[in-house]
């Protein structure tokens, strides 16, 4: 039903027949002619029906916005004054010679033009929302990163490989997605949060290059990076160390960079480990695009009686940091107290503060609640280790080091837009060094950082067993704009080391053989060392197209309840599936 696309119609077709189909985007009727926007996924066409051209006017006149139909035309210049440069075929038109009309359509819930639609009527109507054209970009705009990251792979040598839908629930990391099983009455299967160990598996298989375009899942709290279903690009290798993983990674990552955006990325990526990172900004992806930084002034507490610095100064988990705010001075009262609201979500209990008006006054100089509280000795010191000048402002964290580390690094960047202090458009970076473990005080017990199959570092076990928390793992990540797009590591390819870190995460030898007797026969079977690294695709897209949430890069979405509008998911379902499946519902007391 088309010769061509829309967006094909150029200036190369003038007084060419050609014949289109698509979308009523806009339908003007100007003196008697009748224009027409015409839009499918590649872009518009303007055509024109003349009432000497009786049969196909008459028919333009019934069209109205979201018919769907078939022209055909010749294609001719635009008269002058009427050409639009915004678009491809803004310097021709189409003189509507045959018109049929496909499909009619009901007014639509909303104009595609109009930026104002809530969310979830978008998801609601999400067929429709996909003909915006920014949509249709996006959506095009995926598949073209997909297509180039296959094929870099491809001509690398890696192997596209499935591995299954339908596993096993594991004991670490977020929660499952349980699917009963109908002929193994009162079991489950998982869906995947990743193919971490079937991947793990195919290097024992002798796949030493392995890739796959993976949907996994988790059942865990939504914000506007996280979806309950979403997809990454997963890679794992043998015999390469983490060096080699970073660089090849890298390397596609800036093609796919200059294929897809014309955009050249630093080479090589900057590297930061962990703890510099923390130190540096509170946070493991900092976002490098921000000049501010966090300064530590705990020291400089020590004679302070003002409990809300000297407590977390005496606390070797506390911490107390200044962050210097460039012309900061010029914030409002008004605008510091909302400024301390935003740290308050993150478990922050103020925000104090001191405006600089005057470095060579010296405490004459500065504007505080809190000056009282502070020794000369201590201000001198905060005011040159922040490098403070003339119109600065210099907030405050104090407080346990997670709670300082968490309010100051979003008020970091929540600064850095909103004062216009964000410099260029791309910052990568690859943060590394991780610590191996972590440890949560409430179930007292330390928890891997990444994943129980991260090597460390050290491969002595007494050296690890003695000292887990001071572990460092073979960890990366590739953070950019403050955006973690993917993480790795080298995995454990010993059985015993694999059994010792089991063991400091609290995983028995009859729990680690009931969860993983398959990777644990595995590894007795000549395990080749390995490594991979898994790229969020909804995450990266979202950077690429500067899209607000994932959402907008993924056909059909979520909501944040993790429901679908659209097709009314989740949904009960009958007694009689209930029966089938061995399963009951439970009824909440007093429903």
């Amino acid at each position: 039903m088309r010769s061509h696309y829309c967006a094909q119609v150029t200036e190369q077709l003038l007084d060419q027949q050609v014949e289109v189909s698509g979308w009523v985007h806009r339908r003007r009727d100007h003196g008697g002619i009748i224009f027409v926007d015409l839009r499918d996924r590649s872009g518009l066409v303007q055509v024109v029906f003349d009432p000497d051209v009786g049969a196909a006017f008459e028919e333009a006149d019934r069209v109205r916005n979201e018919f769907v139909l078939r022209v055909k035309g010749r294609v001719r210049r635009r008269p002058e004054g009427t050409v639009n440069t915004e678009l491809a075929t803004g310097q021709v038109e189409i003189f509507g010679e045959e018109l049929e009309i496909l499909n009619r359509a009901k007014t639509p819930p909303f104009q595609l033009d109009d930026d104002d639609v809530g969310e979830d009527v978008r998801l609601r109507y999400r067929y429709i929302d996909l003909r915006r054209p920014e949509m249709q970009r996006r959506i095009q705009t995926r598949a073209r990163v997909t297509r180039e990251l296959r094929r870099f792979l491809d001509d690398k040598g890696f192997l596209d490989i499935e591995t299954p839908t339908l596993t096993r629930a594991t004991p670490e990391g977020a929660r499952d997605y349980l699917v009963p099983s109908r002929v193994h009455g009162g079991s489950f299967y998982a869906l995947p949060q990743s193919p971490q160990l079937f991947k793990q598996l195919l290097m024992m298989s002798g796949f030493d290059r392995y890739y796959q375009v993976a949907r996994c899942f988790r059942d865990e709290d939504l914000r506007a990076d996280r979806q309950p279903e979403f997809t990454q690009l997963d890679i794992e290798t043998s015999f390469m160390d983490e060096e080699q993983i970073m660089g090849l990674t890298e390397d596609m990552i800036r093609e796919l960079f200059k294929s897809v955006l014309d955009v050249e990325l630093p080479d090589p990526f900057p590297r930061m480990s962990y703890a510099e990172a923390l130190h540096r900004f509170g946070i493991d992806r900092p976002d490098l695009r921000i000049p501010l930084e966090l300064v530590e002034v705990a020291d400089l507490m020590d004679e302070v009686e003002f409990k809300v610095f000297a407590g977390p100064a005496a606390d070797p988990k506390g911490r107390v940091t200044a962050l210097r705010v460039p012309k900061g001075g010029e914030l409002t009262r008004k605008q510091i107290d909302d400024y301390t609201a935003f740290v308050g979500r993150y478990g922050a209990r103020g925000l104090a503060y001191i405006k600089v008006n005057s470095v060579a006054e010296g405490r004459e100089g500065l504007q505080s609640p809190i000056l009282k509280f502070l020794p000369d000795n201590a201000v001198q010191g905060i005011l040159e280790r922040t490098g403070a000048q003339d119109g600065d402002l210099i907030f405050f964290g104090a407080d346990k080091a997670k709670v300082v580390n968490e309010s100051l690094a979003a008020l970091r960047v929540r600064l850095g837009h909103d004062l216009g202090l964000v410099e260029g458009a791309w910052a990568p970076l690859w943060v590394v060094d991780f610590p191996m473990f972590e440890y949560d005080d409430k179930d007292q017990r330390l928890y891997a950082l990444h994943h129980p199959f991260t090597a460390p570092q050290v491969n002595d076990l007494d050296q690890l067993k003695a000292a887990p928390e001071q572990a460092l793992s073979r960890a990366y990540d590739m953070v950019v704009n403050g955006t973690e797009l993917g993480g790795g590591s080298i995995r454990i390819h010993q059985p015993a080391m694999q059994q010792a870190v089991f063991q400091l995460l609290g995983i028995g030898e009859e729990e680690a053989r009931e969860k993983f007797g398959f990777l644990l026969d595995a590894l007795e079977y000549g395990a080749p060392p390995h490594g991979g690294l898994a790229f969020g695709m909804d995450r990266l897209v979202m950077l690429m197209t500067g899209s607000r949430s994932i959402r907008d890069v993924m056909a059909f979405p979520k909501t944040q309840t993790a429901s679908d509008p659209m097709t009314e998911a989740p949904a009960p379902v009958t007694e009689a599936q209930l029966r089938e499946l061995n399963l009951r519902i439970r009824k909440h007391p007093g429903v």
